[in-house]
């Protein structure tokens, strides 16, 4: 298997409506370093995995509307709690919608939150 690493980070605020969440449940910033991890069994026709530039390119148009953004107020979450795992699934859903005619594999997105805290979701591109 081989595979191709970009990396990117993203400052947002948000709040769980949950008492699961403790202290959570009220606003409070988060900044994430955010990894996409595009993973082929058989290299392409040029060698690669995935181009890195369109990869790059990728990551941080899905990232763009979220990040310095109050995730409460926007419209595509409205009623989701957009903890780490619900915002790695987004993530990947975006960037695999957009990659989906150039690159067959799958793709793992991970979103740490801190140094001892991240989470991950992973699937094949659509």
């Amino acid at each position: 298997m081989y595979s191709v690493i970009i990396r990117d980070h993203m400052m947002i605020a948000h709040s769980f409506d949950s008492e699961a969440f403790g202290p959570a449940q009220k606003l409070h910033g988060a900044t994430y370093v955010v990894d996409a991890e595009f993973k082929a069994e058989q290299l392409d026709e040029n060698s690669i995995v995935i181009d890195i530039d369109i990869a790059t390119k990728e990551l941080q148009k899905a990232l763009a509307p979220l990040k310095y953004q109050n995730l409460d107020e926007l419209k595509q979450f409205e009623g989701k709690l957009t903890t780490t795992e619900f915002l790695a699934k987004y993530v990947h859903d975006t960037i695999s919608e957009a990659v989906s005619d150039r690159f067959s594999g799958s793709l793992k997105i991970t979103l740490g939150e801190s140094h001892v805290a991240w989470a991950t979701y992973e699937a094949p591109v659509k």
